[in-house]
């Protein structure tokens, strides 16, 4: 039987690690990141895949830099490696080590959306489709050749949420139909192109900020695109807050962008750079918990009225 080592992190890397249970494959090591403060009362907290492993009675090692202590690894003799959002690019040593090589499971149609947020950017973006990529790994970010891929369509109320629990459970499926192939030696992979890749960095605060100026379709596309981590944010009254969900509605309307037209129980109707409007749905105040207007309208929100902007005013119109 091959033996496997499994690299990966967080949530969207649960449904593959299981996956490989499933097909019964030896997987002798899970290797995963260390251990992180969360929360408020910053409480150590084991990364998801640690937990599914442990489930499973599986070796975990947290390196904090694989590259500077990959030897332990090695001592497992790995036939294959499978990563799938680990979050470190691997040293070469460890690449050309397994008889099969390594392999990522990548949540995009490489060579579009390198790097470490492909769905958030697949969303932000306006994509209308996007999908998983298990490519070879090299030493350059998502850049190896491409052993299989499948696409899936974006539906215009996906967020990132829903976006990352359906190309999990799909990157599962692929990886299920690509080792076979692997192990037979029954596939052809394929360079990619690198005049036509893309790139998706992980999100900065700055990129959470709602630019009132651009369009409502956009402005749709950046609160789902960050919906429901790590949230679109605007200034309301002088403060940050957070937008958690809102909606494009069909209203055109001749007013500055970001100010606000109309305030009722379902929803504060905002002015975009294109003189139509979107609807924000749930809020939360800075210092508050997540919460619907209507609740809003009750408490903080209480003086709020037709006529004030939000954002900083300096927005392009």
């Amino acid at each position: 039987m091959k033996k496997i080592v499994f690299m990966g992190t967080p949530d969207f890397a649960v449904p593959i690690l299981q996956q490989l249970i499933r097909d019964d494959y030896e997987i002798v090591l899970v290797v995963t990141q260390p251990d992180r403060p969360k929360g408020r009362k910053r409480t150590l907290t084991p990364p998801p895949v640690k937990v599914e492993a442990e489930k499973h009675d599986i070796p975990v090692y947290q390196p904090e830099k694989v590259k500077d202590t990959y030897d332990e690894i090695l001592a497992y003799q790995p036939d294959l490696i499978v990563t799938a959002a680990f979050g470190q690019i691997l040293p070469k040593a460890l690449l050309e080590a397994p008889t099969y090589g390594c392999i990522n499971v990548h949540a995009s149609l490489l060579p579009q959306l390198r790097g470490g947020a492909p769905i958030h950017y697949a969303i932000l973006q306006g994509k209308k489709e996007t999908g998983i990529t298990i490519m070879y790994m090299v030493e350059k970010l998502d850049a190896g050749a491409i052993i299989t891929q499948d696409s899936l369509s974006i539906q215009p109320t996906d967020h990132v949420g829903t976006l990352h629990d359906k190309l999990a459970e799909l990157g599962a499926e692929l990886l299920h139909e690509t080792l076979p192939n692997i192990f037979n030696g029954n596939i052809n992979p394929k360079e990619q192109d690198d005049q036509y890749a893309t790139y998706a960095p992980n999100i900065k605060r700055e990129q959470e900020k709602i630019d009132w100026s651009k369009t409502s379709n956009s402005i749709y596309n950046h609160i789902r695109g960050l919906h429901p981590w790590p949230v679109a944010s605007t200034l309301l009254n002088g403060e940050n807050t957070k937008i958690w969900w809102g909606e494009m509605v069909a209203k055109q309307v001749d007013k500055k962008p970001g100010e606000i037209v109309d305030i009722h129980s379902e929803g504060i109707i905002v002015c975009c750079g294109d003189k139509q409007c979107i609807n924000i749905k749930k809020l939360q105040p800075a210092g508050k918990k997540q919460m619907t207007v209507e609740d809003f309208l009750r408490g903080k929100g209480k003086n709020l009225k037709i006529g004030d902007r939000l954002g900083d005013h300096h927005d392009k119109i």
